[in-house]
C-alpha cells in the first residue's frame, strides 16, 4: 500500500507465512507429568445372580497403579459418592488433582466434596474412557481375574470378593510399568532363601509365591 500497490488484506492474509504455535502437550503427556499428584475415579456395574445391578466406586492411584478405595452400592447417589471421597482422603492426604469422566451421578455435593478436599477435576471428553486409561485397565483386571469367575449374590459378598483381590492386586500382581514389581513393591528372593512356597489368594483363583526355608 505505501509502494501505490493496492491489494486487498484478505489477500495478503492469504499468502503470509504462518508461523506454527509451539504444539501443546498430549493427553498422554499431561497425565505423565502428573502421575505423582493424579488420581482417577469411576464406577462399573456388576450384575447379581437375581439380575440385580451393583454399583462399584472406585479410586485409583497413578503414582503405583494403586487402588486406594472402593465401595459397593445398589443406588449410587453424589451424596453417596461425596462420601466415598471424604473418606478416601482423610487428613489432608488429598493429592492435587481427580481425574473423572462426565457421568450425571457426579452432582454438586461432589463438587463441594472436592472443593473441601482441595482437589482440582479434571473432566474427560463426553464418551472418551481413553482418556481415562488406568482406570479402566484396572476395572477390566477386575473383570477378566476375579468377577468373570464368581457369582455375585449381594453387596457384602462382592465387596467380600474385591476386598480379597485388591490385596492380591496390590501385594502380590506385578505390573510391566512398574518395571514388573507390585503397587507395594516386592523384595526379590535368591534360591538360597529356601524352597518355592505356594499361598493362594482371591479364593484360589490367584496364588503368591515366596521362598520360605525347609
Amino acid at each position: 500500500m505505501k509502494l501505490g500497490i493496492h491489494v486487498s488484506q484478505a489477500t495478503v492474509a492469504k499468502y503470509m507465512v504462518r508461523h506454527r504455535k509451539p504444539p501443546s502437550q498430549t493427553w498422554r503427556t499431561f497425565l505423565k507429568n502428573h502421575m505423582q499428584d493424579l488420581v482417577s475415579a469411576d464406577f462399573f456395574v456388576v450384575p447379581t445372580i437375581t439380575f440385580r445391578l451393583l454399583f462399584v466406586f472406585v479410586i485409583l492411584s497413578h503414582d503405583r497403579r494403586r487402588p486406594i478405595h472402593f465401595a459397593v452400592t445398589a443406588n449410587p447417589t453424589a451424596e453417596w459418592t461425596a462420601r466415598q471421597l471424604l473418606e478416601a482422603f482423610p487428613w489432608d492426604s488429598a493429592p492435587r488433582y481427580l481425574l473423572r469422566d462426565r457421568d450425571g451421578i457426579y452432582g454438586e455435593k461432589v463438587h463441594e466434596a472436592t472443593e473441601w478436599l482441595g482437589l482440582r477435576e479434571v473432566l474427560t471428553a463426553p464418551k472418551s474412557p481413553w482418556q481415562n486409561p488406568y482406570v479402566e485397565r484396572l476395572i477390566g483386571s477386575i473383570r477378566h481375574e476375579c468377577l468373570d469367575h464368581v457369582i455375585t449374590f449381594d453387596e457384602t459378598g462382592l465387596h467380600r470378593v474385591l476386598k480379597s483381590y485388591f490385596e492380591y492386586y496390590e501385594r502380590t500382581r506385578t505390573h510391566l510399568s512398574l518395571e514388573k514389581d507390585a503397587p507395594i513393591p516386592r523384595t526379590a528372593q535368591p534360591p538360597e532363601l529356601g524352597t518355592v512356597v505356594e499361598f493362594p489368594e482371591v479364593g484360589g483363583l490367584h496364588h503368591r509365591y515366596e521362598r520360605r526355608a525347609a
